[in-house]
């Protein structure tokens, strides 16, 4: 059986849905209306190790290379979390997803999972940019971006990319087959960039509020 842990994204949507049902229902705009009646859209994505060629490597470093963005990369520590949120608040403001800030105590009931790492990008001296990382499947072969984000400053600058190859070399290391994401149905941006990766789709998955209803 598949082992029950910390599920990042699902604990978001339920968060957001629980906002919802706080909020005076006359209140809620159209697209807040949508989402409890229709629930929340996601496209799966995904990208196969083997589909990660040296070749494709060189392009994508190429391409960074001729960004003027320089960006170190750190896992992040527990001393690093407010910064996380700070990072994750600001850049997924601009992301035209369904959003509700997120708490110090949520991530460190992220951070305490063994399977979990965040990396947290740094450029001139700021944090900048962020990955969540996480892994699925019965022997953790699939790894999971289960959260992304880089400030609205330094987006559309290839700070995305450089975020992306480190992504790659820290889940190669961990022997996964596979990387898998879900993108929100209308963030278009965050859409082109996964496919820029060399992600495909590979299906869709709804969650409703019904879902949730037995965890509140």
């Amino acid at each position: 059986m598949p082992k029950s842990k910390f599920d990042f994204k699902k604990e978001r949507i339920k968060d957001f849905f629980l906002l919802l049902k706080t909020k005076n229902q006359d209140d809620l705009d159209h697209r807040e209306k949508e989402i409890l009646q229709n629930g929340m859209i996601y496209i799966q994505m995904r990208l196969p190790i083997e589909n990660i060629t040296k070749e494709f490597e060189d392009l994508i470093k190429d391409k960074i290379e001729h960004n003027i963005i320089q960006a170190s990369i750190r896992k992040a520590t527990e001393d690093d979390l407010e910064s996380v949120m700070n990072l994750y608040n600001k850049s997924w403001l601009t992301s035209n997803t369904p959003f509700r800030p997120i708490s110090l105590e949520a991530l460190k009931a992220i951070l305490i999972n063994p399977d979990t790492a965040f990396l947290i990008a740094r450029v001139y001296g700021k944090d900048a940019g962020f990955a969540i990382l996480d892994f699925d499947g019965e022997s953790d072969e699939f790894g999971i971006i289960a959260g992304l984000g880089v400030l609205p400053r330094f987006q559309q600058k290839g700070l995305g990319k450089i975020l992306g190859l480190a992504i790659w070399n820290y889940l190669k290391e961990k022997n996964v087959i596979e990387l898998r994401c879900e993108v929100y149905k209308d963030n278009k941006v965050s859409y082109k960039f996964i496919k820029g990766l060399g992600f495909e789709e590979y299906g869709k998955v709804i969650y409703k509020k019904s879902d949730f209803a037995s965890n509140e």
